[in-house]
């Protein structure tokens, strides 16, 4: 059996209009790209991210789909889409799990290696 495989790429950048030094609020924009790079068609079913902070605070978030989407994904096909997150610090990371599924249901798992979520300032 041709076994089924996403590959993930993310791209963050800061949002100083949602964020607020004074009340230790960090926004941030990621824009997420999963493209099929397997032989098999394949669907995106539900998300498992993990949010963490340069103090130590880790948030998980689990749910469906990713922004209201379930995308099915023929070999070659990619789905792009943006979404938001905020931490208490200038600097954290994200990281996760898409939980995916074959036409001819068979779970697969595919990491999103982790990613900086950085205001410019913080990182010199």
């Amino acid at each position: 059996m041709s076994k089924p495989q996403f590959t993930v790429s993310v791209v963050a950048q800061y949002l100083p209009e949602r964020s607020s030094a004074t009340d230790d609020v960090y926004a941030f924009a990621y824009t997420v790209t999963i493209r099929n790079t397997g032989p098999v068609t394949g669907q995106l079913i539900a998300r498992h991210w993990i949010i963490s902070d340069m103090a130590g605070k880790v948030e998980e978030v689990r749910g469906l789909a990713v922004v209201g989407h379930q995308p099915l994904l023929r070999p070659g096909e990619q789905f792009e889409y943006s979404s938001w997150a905020r931490i208490a610090t200038p600097r954290g990371r994200m990281q996760g799990t898409f939980f995916c599924i074959t036409e001819d249901a068979h779970w697969f798992e595919t990491p999103v290696p982790a990613f900086e979520l950085a205001q410019a300032q913080a990182l010199h």
